[in-house]
């Protein structure tokens, strides 16, 4: 023997809505939940489904005190279904409408884009053109080094670069002072430390390089400058 299938959520909106329905009359929650049974839709799905009921319209609550009361009359449920459906219609005027403005502009701009020579040949001399202008974007990128405000960054980025280098330079410097001042007596290990750190006598604040642009090395390259 098969097992009885269970009712789906619609279904039990239905049997909720046939209570309200049957006695046109006003219920708490806890009075749904025992004529539920009756009507098929076990007492634990009953607040889940007059909720769902609720909040389509389909049915109304008010608190009247400490009580929340639950009622639907066919009139409002009527209602609520002549308002859908006059939504829905003019929902579906609109989209009619929009389809056959749609279809107008696309009618529109056929016009004059017909199959022909003509359309071949232009469309031929568009391709060569966007070709050409890829390869002078191209062309333009490999000189992009040269650009004014590209230059002028990497003169800027050059500069802190410098200032923090001589910055740290100066650190060392200070440290190397203050290790002599108060450690005399470790004059020979300092030495040492100093020159296993890379901190030799060439160890100095760095000068100032002039910033050129790749353009200019190419050039002096070509003419054979150093």
């Amino acid at each position: 023997m098969s097992k009885k299938r269970g009712l789906s959520l619609e279904e039990k909106r239905e049997k909720i809505l046939q209570i309200f329905y049957d006695s046109q009359d006003f219920f708490l929650l806890k009075e749904l939940e025992k004529s539920g049974p009756k009507k098929g839709v076990i007492s634990q799905s009953v607040k889940d489904v007059v909720q769902s009921l609720v909040d389509d319209d389909l049915a109304s609550k008010d608190k009247i005190g400490t009580s929340v009361y639950f009622w639907s009359l066919p009139s409002c449920a009527g209602n609520q279904l002549r308002t859908v459906h006059r939504k829905l219609n003019s929902d579906l005027q609109s989209s009619k409408k929009r389809h056959a403005e749609l279809v107008d502009q696309c009618e529109a701009l056929r016009k004059g884009r017909e199959e022909s020579d003509e359309r071949e040949e232009a469309l031929a001399e568009l391709k060569t053109i966007e070709m050409k202008y890829n390869e002078l974007k191209e062309e333009m990128e490999k000189y992009a080094d040269n650009d004014p405000a590209a230059v002028q960054a990497m003169k800027e980025a050059i500069e802190v670069a410098h200032a923090a280098a001589n910055r740290w330079t100066d650190n060392v410097f200070t440290l190397r002072q203050w290790c002599s001042n108060n450690f005399p007596q470790a004059k020979e290990q300092l030495e040492n430390m100093y020159q296993e750190a890379g901190i030799t006598d060439e160890f100095d604040y760095l000068e100032p390089l002039p910033v050129i642009s790749i353009g200019a090395v190419t050039d002096q390259m070509l003419e054979g400058d150093p």
